[in-house]
């Protein structure tokens, strides 16, 4: 039995697992995708640190608590800050090439909230750069990696996750993979904002389902951040690397009208204000110049070039906000566990109180390599005394079989395709930057409608070889699974904190300030409030 399962391979699972393996545990990864095809690649504008002279840890703490609007955890906090030097100097020793200063040290610029310039950055890559250098290192300690796997089931006796199902995409079978310890590290849930997303199609909330689905408890799942700049019309993002450089936020007449570096809650509203006020709002980066926009942002430069057909330093960018980032998810202490035994998760997955009801602008990053690091040194020492994994493990295949055997025989009369499509809208439009009781109401039958037709979905390709139509499926009715304790988190918040605005309840209110935890009883979903 292998000491650490490990579910998704993003930066979060890949530290985790480089951790645990340093520690001499075994480790498997499985994911649905390749590593570096995982989200953790889309966070350009930098990974924050105290690195400098000019700022201090306490000031980085109060940054990150001011941000999570009394929602955050304090202890988690100050552990991610105080470790934040440590976590730059182990990505720079094994090789993440920061850009770097005219003294050679790590170059840092100022994000979205932040007192100071604490952003460590590779241009606009720094996620990208973070990630191949984590996988590289893993392909290094010969970690062993199940790539095109999704997880269907984690098995769970006497409050004990002992292993997991899973779908082999490559060939439609059904296996199962037994581990002492389990650690979800799948990312969050934006891509249930389909079509209104910067995340990959393949964000799509799987590991806040499976945990759901397994008893776990889920914390805050209303709050989601939706970043201010994604070029109009396509989902792509435009990273806050562009404004901590001086770019603009301008209407079509050229007129500024919100302090660009404010929180990314309050930028976002600013725009889609004037979005729904009938007037477009633009991005502006033509006065800092060519040199200057390709040395700091080479990949904004191309991707607007080849999504819009614009020139960053000649033309002006139209911007829409889109849903980026959800700090919502499974809820676990700091150090990662849920209240299943055995089970952690970690990065935008889990909620451990860092971002509260808005995170800052670079935690992201550094969230998910100080906390997976920790995780994985500290996860591979539970133990459990459950002896029949083995018959668990067979009955529950057995399940899984039947269940995709009725998917390739059933009869199809709604297309899920469109029914994803319409999900992504409805959330859009009435669980966005503006809600209110009437909005998520609508949203809320929305779902339940949905749920009483999923019976009527199904895969239509009958080939057992890369089906993608059976993923997607997949992938759809994970969605389905928690978009109802998103929208009665957000009914049951009556205020606005953060990313969370109810028009109908605009003030923060004091004695709101506890987490909403949603968890599920007899396919139901239930919620409570806790401190």
């Amino acid at each position: 039995m292998i000491d650490l399962l490990i579910i998704g391979s993003g930066g979060a699972a890949l530290s985790a697992a480089l951790s645990a393996t340093q520690n001499g545990k075994s480790v498997v990864v499985l994911s649905k995708t390749y590593p570096t095809a995982s989200q953790t690649s889309q966070a350009q504008g930098g990974i924050n640190g105290v690195i400098g002279s000019d700022d201090t840890v306490q000031n980085h703490i109060s940054d990150t608590i001011r941000s999570a609007h009394g929602l955050g955890d304090q202890k988690s906090i100050e552990f991610m800050c105080k470790n934040g030097s440590d976590t730059i100097a182990w990505l720079d020793d094994m090789g993440v090439a920061f850009s770097r200063d005219q003294d050679n040290n790590i170059a840092q610029r100022k994000l979205g909230g932040a007192t100071n310039a604490r952003a460590c950055y590779s241009s606009d890559y720094t996620g990208l750069k973070i990630l191949h250098t984590l996988y590289d290192r893993a392909l290094k300690e010969n970690i062993k990696f199940l790539n095109e796997k999704i997880a269907l089931n984690i098995i769970v006796e006497d409050e004990t996750a002992v292993g997991l199902t899973y779908l082999d995409i490559k060939n439609s079978e059904v296996k199962t993979i037994k581990a002492k310890n389990i650690v979800i590290a799948t990312g969050g849930y934006s891509g249930i904002y389909h079509n209104y997303t910067t995340n990959s199609t393949a964000t799509t909330g799987d590991g806040v389902a499976l945990a759901l689905k397994a008893g776990c408890k889920l914390a805050n799942m209303e709050y989601i951040q939706f970043h201010p700049t994604s070029i109009k019309g396509t989902g792509v993002l435009v990273s806050e690397s562009a404004r901590a450089e001086g770019g603009y936020l301008v209407t079509k007449n050229g007129d500024r009208f919100i302090d660009e570096l404010k929180p990314r809650d309050e930028v976002a509203r600013a725009i889609y204000q004037k979005i729904q006020d009938g007037q477009s709002v633009y991005l502006d980066l033509r006065h800092l110049g060519y040199e200057k926009i390709k040395e700091a942002m080479p990949q904004e430069y191309e991707l607007v070039l080849q999504f819009a057909s614009k020139y960053l330093d000649k033309d002006l960018i139209e911007i829409e906000p889109a849903a980026h980032y959800t700090m919502g998810g499974i809820k676990t202490d700091m150090a990662g566990q849920t209240n299943i035994k055995n089970l952690y998760a970690v990065g935008e997955v889990a909620s451990n109180g860092v971002h509260g009801a808005n995170r800052l602008g670079g935690n992201s990053l550094l969230e998910i390599i100080t906390f997976g690091k920790y995780i994985g040194d500290i996860a591979t020492y539970s133990t459990n005394n459950i002896t029949n994994i083995d018959t668990l493990l067979e009955i529950a295949k057995i399940k899984e079989e039947e269940n995709i055997k009725k998917l390739f025989h059933s009869s199809i009369k709604l297309d899920f395709y469109e029914k994803r499509d319409n999900l992504g809208e409805t959330f859009f439009k009435n669980v966005g930057l503006f809600r209110d009781e009437k909005k998520l109401n609508i949203a809320l039958k929305h779902i339940e409608q949905l749920q009483d037709d999923i019976q009527y979905m199904g895969v239509e390709d009958k080939s057992a070889i890369y089906n993608t139509n059976l993923k997607e499926f997949i992938e759809f009715k994970n969605m389905l699974e928690i978009s109802k304790s998103i929208i009665l988190s957000a009914l049951y918040r009556k205020e606005s904190r953060g990313a969370h605005y109810r028009v109908d309840f605009q003030d923060e209110k004091e004695n709101y300030s506890f987490d909403t935890v949603s968890y599920k009883i007899d396919d139901d979903i239930k919620i409570e409030n806790q401190n």
